[in-house]
């Protein structure tokens, strides 16, 4: 039964939609009817409210945390699980008929969770790519596929099959930009 309480509340924090809710209260709009249609941060910002963004990033990092700290202090041998839960409640969340975020905020909250130098990681190689090329969507792809090489390589864990299939995952539900950034109209974004 522990087993499955930790997957249950994990995913149900996972599954608030931060980014819906926000623009709900207090833009009276339907992020779902605005840009790419996405309830993350990325899209939030495409509101015209950067403090409804930067509001909708904040959140998506902290639902994260909260079970996954809760799990690492006492329930360790369930913290993969729990993280993949947490992030399944954003990608797929019960609330919005299974149609939630890309997960980005939220694999950085799990991130900074299991290991805060893999947070720190991400966060260096998606800004980097972002300054180049200033494209969101591209910086996540890069920054989640360079978390099992680096978990591997330079941080030398045995843990990598949870990363790769955390990899995958966001390479899903990333499809859309890929093709348009193959097919060069992929939106910039303006993060400042």
């Amino acid at each position: 039964m522990k087993l499955e309480l930790i997957i249950i509340i994990s995913y149900l924090l996972g599954s608030i939609p931060f980014g819906f809710l926000l623009t709900r209260i207090f833009l009276k709009k339907d992020i779902r009817e605005i840009g790419s249609g996405n309830i993350g941060a990325t899209n939030a910002l495409r509101t015209g409210s950067k403090s409804i963004g930067y509001a909708t990033l904040i959140l998506d990092i902290v639902k994260a945390v909260i079970p996954v700290i809760f799990v690492k202090v006492y329930f360790i041998e369930y913290l993969y699980i729990a993280s993949l839960s947490v992030f399944l409640g954003h990608v797929f969340p019960v609330w919005l008929k299974f149609k939630g975020g890309k997960g980005v905020a939220t694999y950085v909250g799990i991130l900074c969770c299991i290991d805060i130098y893999l947070g720190v990681a991400f966060g260096v190689v998606w800004f980097t790519t972002f300054l180049i090329f200033k494209y969101s969507s591209l910086s996540s792809l890069i920054g989640s596929l360079s978390i099992p090489i680096i978990n591997f390589f330079i941080l030398k864990s045995d843990v990598i099959f949870f990363f790769i299939i955390m990899f995958v995952l966001i390479f899903y539900t990333h499809r859309e930009n890929i093709k348009r950034l193959l097919n060069r109209n992929e939106s910039k974004t303006k993060i400042y």
